[in-house]
């Protein structure tokens, strides 16, 4: 009765309307597998409910959950053998001015790209004393730590975001999961060009709105500007003064290194014949988990004979980091039963019947998905719940045949969304986290936050119109980067004349 017809788009738009409402997305999404399953057991209670643990049970990728605990392990052990406190000692000592302590902070933040979670705590942690001594405000801080978590993790293929993108992919596509995201990358225009920004504000030393205020605060002495009393109440963590830089240096680079050796050997197991095509044709899944459990065997290695970890405190890494994972493995679960339920009703043979080339032929089409991504991210406070819901509803708007680049620029369109809203919502995570992480008032940090995300998220619009009429990545980003960098320097030019 519902299959195939408009009924099918019921339970996302369900989803995404109290997801909206409740400011909640776990709940959101499943009410709406809930809808969808009565509505494909055309509303006969046990089938309904036979459908729903079913279609969780089929949809659950857990090779994928399995990394994602995997990786909360090592997040956990590299945060407990003090490798984080002996980089911030170091740091200190080779760090001689603000400009150098501020580029070091985006480079610890660029190099931290495996999980966003871990990139905000660590990079706080670390480099919060070195921002201090050289007169950096928190909450300039807190926008850094911000700017080079979620936007770094979207465009890294070895992150806890690249493996829950890869699993959102319809089978039979005629491209794969990892194949997509790669391809996604250089169009995913708010992370690119919020890190190009980053940079240039570092380099140049311009702020503007309220964290200009900020920043002549801390030239001042204060470096909060307010809340400085209910952070000071805050306790200190405990730090392991046995630990190394290398404790934190090297299980990342051993995860990368083994994750693309990986990536290369299993896409010469299926057949490629040089190494660009191993990458697209790889098991990104396998390769992951070898990854991960190749870290952690390391770590087990590198931690205990040097007594900076006990067996016990090792093995308890394992629980800490799966309940750090918890929220993550959670709206993946009920997003990909989402899916399946989509796919039970049938929502890409409707979306195909309506739209049809339509939509390959529209110009618009990225730009508003772009818009639709942000609002949905800024009202839940969630990029994966934001783009769990709409990836699978935009590649079904394409057909593959003639119309890839477009399905791949508006696959784009919703990952830089979803992250640019979750980047400037109040409820977000990684928001909440940015601003633990750098001990900064969480308000200031969103007040000052939003006018620099709002300038690159403006400059996206327009890079994505030109995206859909040129469809040719490296004549897109420069183009886009070119115009981010003129809008920036006519600030700062003004700005200055008007002072």
């Amino acid at each position: 009765m519902f299959t195939g017809t408009i009924w099918s788009l019921l339970p996302p738009i369900l989803a995404i309307m109290l997801a909206l409402i409740t400011k909640e997305v776990y709940s959101s999404l499943f009410v709406g597998i809930v809808v969808g399953s009565f509505m494909y057991a055309q509303f006969h209670p046990w089938t309904a409910f036979t459908v729903i643990f079913d279609t969780i049970k089929d949809s659950m990728n857990i090779n994928i959950l399995f990394f994602l605990v995997m990786l909360g392990m090592i997040v956990v052990l590299m945060s407990r053998s003090g490798g984080s406190a002996a980089y911030g000692k170091w740091a200190i000592s080779k760090i001689k001015n603000k400009k150098v302590a501020l580029l070091a902070t985006m480079g610890l933040g660029v190099l931290i790209f495996v999980d966003d979670y871990f990139n905000c705590l660590t990079v706080g942690s670390v480099m919060r004393p070195v921002t201090d001594r050289y007169k950096v405000s928190r909450a300039k801080l807190a926008y850094i730590i911000d700017a080079t978590a979620a936007p770094v993790c979207i465009i890294a293929p070895i992150s806890s975001w690249a493996a829950a993108v890869n699993s959102y992919v319809p089978k039979g596509s005629s491209l794969t999961g990892f194949s997509l995201f790669l391809r996604t990358i250089p169009y995913n225009l708010y992370a690119i060009l919020t890190l190009l920004m980053v940079f240039y504000l570092i380099l140049t030393g311009f702020d503007f709105g309220l964290m200009k205020k900020h920043e002549i605060n801390a030239e001042r002495g204060d470096l909060f500007t307010s809340g400085e009393d209910a952070l000071k109440e805050e306790k200190q963590e405990e730090v392991n003064e046995k630990g190394r830089v290398a404790d934190l240096v090297l299980p990342v680079v051993l995860l990368i290194v083994s994750a693309i050796g990986a990536m290369i050997y299993t896409g010469y197991l299926g057949g490629a014949t040089n190494v660009v095509a191993a990458f697209s044709g790889c098991d990104s899944e396998r390769s992951l988990i070898f990854a991960g459990l190749v870290t952690i065997l390391f770590c087990l290695i590198w931690y205990l004979p040097r007594k900076v970890l006990n067996f016990a405190d090792f093995m308890e890494s394992f629980v800490e980091g799966f309940r750090l994972m918890v929220p993550a493995m959670a709206i993946l679960t009920f997003a990909w039963a989402l899916k399946g339920i989509g796919d039970h009703l049938e929502i890409s043979t409707f979306v195909k019947s309506v739209v049809g080339q339509n939509a390959s032929a529209s110009m618009f089409i990225p730009m508003i998905i772009f818009i639709i991504a942000i609002f949905l991210a800024f009202s839940t406070g969630t990029s994966w719940g934001t783009f769990a819901i709409l990836v699978p509803i935009v590649i079904a708007m394409f057909p593959e045949q003639g119309h890839m680049e477009m399905m791949i620029i508006s696959v784009s369109a919703v990952l830089a969304g979803a992250v640019c809203g979750d980047h400037v919502s109040p409820i977000s995570d990684t928001t909440v986290m940015s601003s633990a992480g750098a001990q900064c008032n969480h308000m200031n940090h969103v007040s000052t936050q939003l006018p620099y995300a709002a300038v690159v998220a403006a400059v996206c619009v327009v890079g994505y119109i030109l995206a859909a009429f040129i469809q040719i990545w490296w004549v897109v980003l420069i183009l886009s980067a070119a115009i981010l960098l003129a809008v920036l320097t006519a600030m700062r030019i003004w700005l200055q004349k008007k002072a």
